[in-house]
């Protein structure tokens, strides 16, 4: 064989062999999209129907197993949280609610630009108001009474984790359609001091029954703090360092919350903060926790973890919120939780 036949032959056997190698890449890949619209086995029945914020003792959420009905929010009785879910037409990204009331933020990806709203709905999730949004959702809330809601997204990076990073709070009144459009606007006493710097973030906003008072993260220089807000009064004043989305207490009196347990990094453990002493109490949850967690009762809280062998899904987990017991899954494939 001539040293040119010789070229050409292993010209000819690396081509071929590279588009084996393609073709193979190709079909795992088409493989792999077609089981991520599949339900996992041992995944919950889901079910279309009518999804309403006013059944009692009914617990909502995002559903998040894989099928048509991904995103949507679905709800299950609260006393068989693992049976067969019902579904709505409805998607979120993220969701809350709370007496009759509810927020759903969306994202849409464009082709050129990234589409994100707040949706603020009624009852029977129908949308009675559309908000542009600034950046990507990432926390809501609604007041116990349903009078206010708030939201928090990234207006750059992605995570909480991450070295640099903006946030926007906002919180609407929903019986007169005033949107306060930053909580950066506030008037801050940080350590007994008049505080303003540049550097200022929100983030996590949670309410108390009396339709004024609200807790929420306050990040600057560095450092994150509880804040205790006045809405009327346009102000804040912290409490605490490293506190991050704190959620409050059906009663009022603690604060669940995420704490940074290492300097500079994404690991962070559910506690729960008693607002009289300042008394923090860690949970019987090991995992890091990147989430707003939420009260199911006075009890027990609720949250979400990265489910196991799925990209970009969540299960719901449950733990006793006075540091005994031990964590529990509520539901698989579930995100946002809000008890009816």
């Amino acid at each position: 064989m001539t040293s040119l036949r010789r070229r050409l032959f292993v010209l000819v056997a690396a081509v071929l062999v590279l588009a084996g190698t393609a073709t193979g890449m190709v079909l795992r890949a088409a493989d792999r999209a077609d089981r991520a619209g599949q339900p996992r086995s041992g995944d919950p029945a889901v079910r279309a129907g009518t999804v309403t914020l006013g059944q009692k003792d009914r617990l909502a959420f995002v559903n998040q197993t894989a099928g048509p009905h991904r995103a949507a929010v679905a709800s299950v009785p609260s006393a068989a949280p693992g049976g067969e879910r019902t579904a709505s037409d409805l998607e979120c990204v993220r969701f809350y609610a709370a007496a009759g009331t509810g927020v759903c933020l969306q994202s849409d990806p464009g082709v050129l630009k990234q589409s994100n709203r707040a949706l603020l709905l009624d009852s029977r999730l129908r949308t009675q108001r559309t908000f542009a949004l600034a950046g990507t959702p990432s926390r809501a809330r609604v007041s116990p009474s349903g009078r206010f809601a708030a939201w928090t997204v990234f207006v750059s990076g992605e995570s909480y984790a991450s070295t640099f990073f903006s946030t926007r709070t906002s919180v609407l009144d929903t019986r007169t359609g005033r949107l306060i459009p930053s909580l950066e606007t506030f008037a801050i006493t940080l350590d007994g001091k008049a505080y303003r710097a540049a550097d200022v973030n929100f983030w996590g906003v949670t309410f108390a029954a009396d339709d004024d008072t609200f807790y929420a993260t306050l990040n600057t220089a560095g450092k994150t703090y509880l804040v205790r807000g006045s809405i009327s009064g346009q102000s804040v004043t912290t409490l605490t360092e490293n506190v991050e989305c704190p959620s409050l207490s059906p009663d009022g009196t603690r604060v669940a919350f995420k704490k940074r347990v290492l300097s500079r990094t994404d690991l962070w453990r559910e506690y729960v903060l008693d607002l009289r002493t300042l008394r923090e109490t860690p949970l019987a949850e090991r995992h890091s926790v990147d989430d707003q967690a939420t009260w199911l009762d006075d009890e027990t809280l609720a949250y979400a973890l990265p489910a196991d062998g799925e990209v970009g899904g969540s299960d719901l987990w449950s733990v006793p919120a006075d540091g005994t017991g031990s964590p529990r899954r509520l539901i698989t494939g579930a995100s946002s939780p809000a008890p009816l």
